[in-house]
């Protein structure tokens, strides 16, 4: 497997938002695609760079607040 990947501590802070907020992200099914290589999270430079090319950094930010906001008392 050849390309450049980030990890979900990278993206997190290239993006301004919390690993857990990517973490929940993946268990919604929002987001950039992401693979798992020997168990761990790993997101492809590529597929960081469309996601961000249909969605700015605003509603980036924007999605990761509604997910908080509508995130029932006690789940994180």
């Amino acid at each position: 497997m050849t390309g450049t990947f980030l990890n979900p501590k990278e993206l997190a802070q290239r993006w301004k938002i919390s690993p857990s907020t990517l973490e929940r992200w993946r268990w919604l099914g929002v987001g950039p695609n992401f693979i798992k290589i020997g168990g761990r999270i790993r997101y492809r430079q590529e597929e960081v760079d469309a996601y961000e090319a249909t969605h700015d950094e605003g509603a980036i930010r924007q999605l990761a607040q509604q997910n908080m906001a509508s995130e029932p008392e006690g789940v994180a």
